[in-house]
């Protein structure tokens, strides 16, 4: 079963439409900061669709974002998201293009790759896998062939659908081994890792997941790949935009290969991205193109660009330290509240939280916490006794309200929020307390709005 970032979630009844008038209000006081000068062209041609643009931003400013996978990207990334590049085929790579017309696109993916190899201090950077999971196929593609064996985490233990799920790809063409946490600490297991290295002696290693809240011994990892001979891969989606920020140690110096997400606490358009070992260039870039995908998008590209821009700046350690520490604090104050962190804590921007101590499971948590105006997702536990699709926890993560603002006193507020959703709320949206609960943090993300309208 899909859990995590990958959770089956029930199907939302559609947004209702805005009446005429109340359109018409919302487009008289746009933020054309926000949504570009083109957004009367679209409210114009297609009033439905602009409508929904405007739900979704009244939804990121009206409710707590605690889903660890996702982030609030800047007005700027969203501007080159929006541009002229997106109407450009550039199959190929600069330089090498099988289109005429691409030099400016050249300039925009050249300027990329000088960015990430200088942020991560990589040999290489392809900015073209469309997705993380699209990363993740092209390192297979790269090195490895059908059949062939691969040592990943367990998806039920904190891994990822891409490393060998049976309902993914990576599950269905090669032979995965999965390693999980020690029972005690729930932290992985080491010594686990090391026995099936050596017993399957896989071709391809691979460290990091979806919910996995502390730092993980890439120095291991890369001594034990080099013991059996196989290939060290990083998927390092989740926690990239910490090492960016220079506030957790990063895999590049130890992995053959990360790949990565760009749209989480990297804060950058959604999209992936890899960086690996010079000797490793040419055969993960054929891999990504023409192996896996066809032509790059662009746009994206040149979003990928601008964010890690962003991520150069001073203001971003600071913000990524304090992704940690908002972390550090959500996970300790629920925690007193009876709603147990895994592991006892975090060194990330997530933590995963177990719901058998107050005896709600995590399918229903997600429903009264969203009653509430609180967004998290259920999340399976090691060990769970629930079905992946019920869970017994929780994930919440914090780069999304450390982008509002927020510090570590809001985040014993938001802990007292989730527990009171929890326990006193029924995920009736008219119940009197989730109206109760949900006045309360409207007046909290009022204080630090998502998107803030210019002036404010």
């Amino acid at each position: 079963m899909i859990q995590g970032d990958e959770a089956t979630h029930r199907v939302s009844a559609p947004a209702r439409p805005l009446s005429r008038l109340r359109f018409l209000e919302r487009l008289m006081s746009i933020d054309q900061t926000f949504y570009g000068s083109d957004f009367g062209q679209l409210s114009s041609q297609d009033p439905e669709i602009a409508g929904v643009l405007l739900s979704e931003l009244d939804r990121l400013r009206g409710g707590l974002q605690l889903i660890a996978s996702e982030n609030l990207t800047s007005p700027a990334v969203l501007a080159a998201l929006g541009s002229t590049l997106s109407n450009k085929y550039a199959e190929g790579y600069p330089g090498r293009r099988y289109y005429g017309g691409c030099s400016e696109v050249d300039k925009a993916e050249m300027i990329g790759i000088a960015r990430a190899k200088a942020l991560f201090g990589a040999d290489h950077a392809n900015l073209q896998p469309h997705s993380g999971a699209s990363a993740n196929l092209a390192v297979y593609g790269a090195f490895c062939q059908p059949g062939d064996t691969i040592l990943a985490m367990s998806l039920p233990h904190g891994g990822h659908l891409t490393h060998g799920s049976k309902v993914s790809f990576s599950g269905k063409w090669f032979n995965a081994v999965h390693y999980g946490v020690d029972k005690e600490t729930e932290d992985i297991d080491y010594a686990q890792v090391a026995t099936l290295a050596r017993q399957h002696r896989p071709k391809l290693i691979v460290a990091g997941g979806s919910a996995i809240p502390r730092l993980i011994d890439f120095e291991f990892f890369r001594n034990l790949a080099d013991e059996v001979g196989a290939i060290f891969w990083v998927d390092a989606a989740h926690f990239i935009g910490l090492v960016a920020g220079k506030a957790i140690p990063s895999p590049v110096p130890y992995a053959d290969v990360v790949t990565f997400t760009t749209h989480k606490v990297l804060r950058g358009p959604r999209g992936g991205m890899l960086v690996c070992k010079e000797e490793h260039a040419a055969k993960l870039d054929k891999a990504v193109f023409p192996m896996m995908q066809g032509g790059p998008l662009m746009h994206c590209i040149a979003a990928k660009a601008v964010n890690l821009h962003e991520c150069a700046q001073p203001a971003y350690e600071v913000y990524a330290k304090q992704v940690i520490a908002n972390a550090q604090q959500l996970a300790s104050s629920l925690g007193e509240r009876g709603i147990r962190p895994i592991t006892g804590g975090t060194d990330t921007h997530l933590s995963l939280h177990d719901l058998q101590g107050i005896g709600v499971t995590g399918k229903d948590a997600e429903a009264r916490a969203g009653a509430a105006g609180i967004v998290l997702n259920k999340n399976a536990i090691p060990f769970d006794p629930q079905p992946p699709n019920t869970a017994s926890g929780i994930r919440v993560g914090t780069p999304s309200v450390t982008t509002q603002g927020m510090g570590t006193d809001e985040m014993k507020l938001i802990a007292d929020l989730i527990h009171q959703a929890l326990t006193q709320t029924d995920g009736d949206p008219d119940n009197a307390k989730a109206t109760e609960i949900r006045g309360q943090v409207t007046d909290l993300v009022g204080r630090f709005p998502a998107y803030p309208r210019s002036g404010s």
